[in-house]
């Protein structure tokens, strides 16, 4: 009769176990906020730096356990399966923090001008192109070119900088989408910018 009900426990635990699935959501809303910093600090004079990354000194509080011994039994078998109950998301570390810095000097250096100009744009995935070439001095158009292939290697690293630095590198997509509409809401007045069609539009 013991051997039964050990037999009956121990399949019902791994049913149990079994079933549980964690899910680890993409946080959109704090990688919104996260992006609209950043885009901030390069795009506004300001010289202001990210918030500090306090994630490590000041770790999220555990969460609170049911009371029911199904729950306090699966709290201690996987306590991960509480991650995703603390949507964060974490954008600064010092490579991003490098290539944040090299950004608003290319955007103080004479990218602003050229989107001033209308001469580039923001297209609608995160990146910079040249929209109308015929803006720029033909002596200076092999710069202009160089500058912006510049800019565009730095947001692609970007992007893969933060989804990486939060252990989801398969977040790549969804942080650069944030991204791509962050520099679109940040875009001054008479700047262009792609649609969702692909369509350049002045803001």
């Amino acid at each position: 009769m013991r051997k039964l009900v050990y037999g009956l426990l121990t399949t019902l635990f791994v049913a149990l176990v079994g079933c549980v699935t964690i899910n680890v959501y993409f946080p959109e809303a704090a990688a919104a906020k996260a992006a609209d910093q950043f885009i901030g600090t390069v795009l506004n004079n300001a010289g202001a730096a990210l918030p500090a990354d306090n994630s490590k000194s000041n770790p999220p509080a555990a969460p609170k356990k049911s009371g029911r011994p199904s729950a306090m039994l699966l709290d201690l078998l996987i306590p991960a399966a509480y991650a995703a109950d603390t949507p964060d998301i974490r954008i600064q570390t010092s490579t991003t923090e490098t290539i944040r810095q090299r950004m608003r000097e290319r955007m103080q250096g004479g990218l602003s001008a050229l989107m001033d100009s209308g001469a580039t744009g923001f297209t609608r995935d995160g990146l910079v192109a040249v929209r109308d070439a015929a803006k720029v001095p033909l002596n200076q158009r092999a710069e202009v070119t160089a500058t912006v292939a510049d800019e565009n290697r730095d947001r692609s690293a970007l992007y893969r900088e933060v989804a990486n630095a939060n252990n989801h590198p398969e977040w790549e997509a969804q942080i650069r989408a944030t991204f791509a509409k962050g520099w679109i809401e940040h875009a001054r007045a008479g700047w262009y910018y792609q649609n969702p069609s692909g369509a350049w539009t002045q803001k």
